[in-house]
């Protein structure tokens, strides 16, 4: 089979060729139909993140190189072990990537996307920007019925990740407003998730005029541009002193610190990005203040099947996904870098 494949940290992908993989147990083999692209690969790309202040996390040190990208994976079911009951050939399915090691007590817990010893398909083992994909069990696969190709495979991270997070918010009341921070494919997604989760005023900010007139179109309540000096200022003069929580998106130090800024008392600040960068703050504040802040990193499979019930009702707009050929993944990789890309893209092999 072929791959586009990260033969040195920084440098284009290659096209690479190897063993079509043959599923023994309860594997599976899915023939990719659509991979989605993610500002995650452009780190791993990079083989590392920023973690501000000139420091560095290396993520490349155990990765062997040829390594295959891709974890928004959607496919046929190609061939199946032998232990496998259900699935069968030809199905179009699309694949949970955020396996654990199905050992240990978070795993124990459904939380294996939190697991230490992750088995994540496209950042721990091979993903799907090649022909085919090894997934190691069928309840990893998951039905998409009702919702478009190539828009399917974007819910396996984009999706997921703007859900888990908004989960974590609670129940805003109907005068409280949610604030949007950064309007990728992530944060549209969340746009759009927050709309059908949420009885609440949702607006959003970016730095891009463009993805704002997006948000504006997409049904945002009222946007803010990031790169104006009195952002948060406009955000709390606009929601009577501040949000009642913000889903930063990009998780850089401008992008957290307006998140912050804009929380009323009490406020919920919650990252998901991982552009880069660090913060600090005075320590009496945070009680004084009475925020939270807190991480999340994609979501459970429970939350997946959750995620993929409320779009299979219809109850969340899609947002923009271009295709384009496998062999573009590295361009893909340098428009996400470089913030050209409204809503997401997709690769097809």
């Amino acid at each position: 089979m072929k791959s586009q494949s990260i033969v040195a940290f920084g440098e284009p992908l290659e096209s690479t060729t190897s063993d079509t993989p043959v599923p023994t147990g309860n594997q599976v083999l899915l023939k990719v139909t659509h991979c989605g692209v993610c500002h995650s690969d452009v780190h791993l790309h990079d083989g590392h993140f920023d973690m501000g202040g000139g420091n560095k996390l290396e993520v490349g040190a155990g990765m062997q190189l040829p390594f295959t990208l891709g974890h928004e994976i959607e496919g046929v079911v190609a061939a199946v072990g032998p232990d496998v009951t259900t699935t069968k050939e030809g199905d179009a399915r699309v694949a949970f990537p955020w396996i654990g090691c199905g050992n240990c007590p978070t795993c124990d817990r459904g939380d294996e996307h939190l697991c230490n010893r992750p088995q994540h398909l496209g950042v721990s083992v091979p993903g799907g920007f090649a022909d085919y994909v090894l997934v190691p069990h069928e309840q990893y696969l998951l039905d998409y019925t009702g919702i478009p190709d190539g828009l399917a495979a974007t819910y396996m991270c984009s999706g997921l990740t703007a859900f888990s997070a908004l989960k974590k918010l609670g129940t805003p009341g109907p005068d409280d407003a949610v604030l949007i921070v950064g309007l990728g494919g992530v944060g549209m997604m969340g746009l759009q998730f927050a709309k059908a989760m949420f009885n609440c005023r949702i607006l959003a900010t970016d730095i891009s005029a463009e993805k704002l007139a997006e948000a504006e179109k997409a049904g945002a309540d009222a946007t803010f541009n990031a790169g104006d000096a009195d952002t948060a200022k406009q955000i709390k003069a606009a929601t009577d002193g501040g949000v009642y929580a913000s889903v930063d998106f990009v998780g850089s130090e401008p992008s957290f610190g307006l998140a912050r800024s804009a929380l009323r008392k009490g406020g919920q600040a919650v990252v998901v990005g991982l552009f880069g960068g660090g913060f600090a703050m005075p320590i009496p504040l945070l009680p004084m203040q009475a925020h939270t802040l807190q991480g999340s990193f994609v979501g459970s499979l429970a939350e997946t099947k959750e995620m993929l019930k409320l779009v299979q009702d219809g109850a969340v707009d899609p947002i923009p996904v271009a295709e384009r050929p496998i062999e573009a993944a590295t361009d893909t990789l340098d428009d996400l870098r470089n913030g050209n890309i409204v809503g997401r893209v997709v690769l097809k092999p």
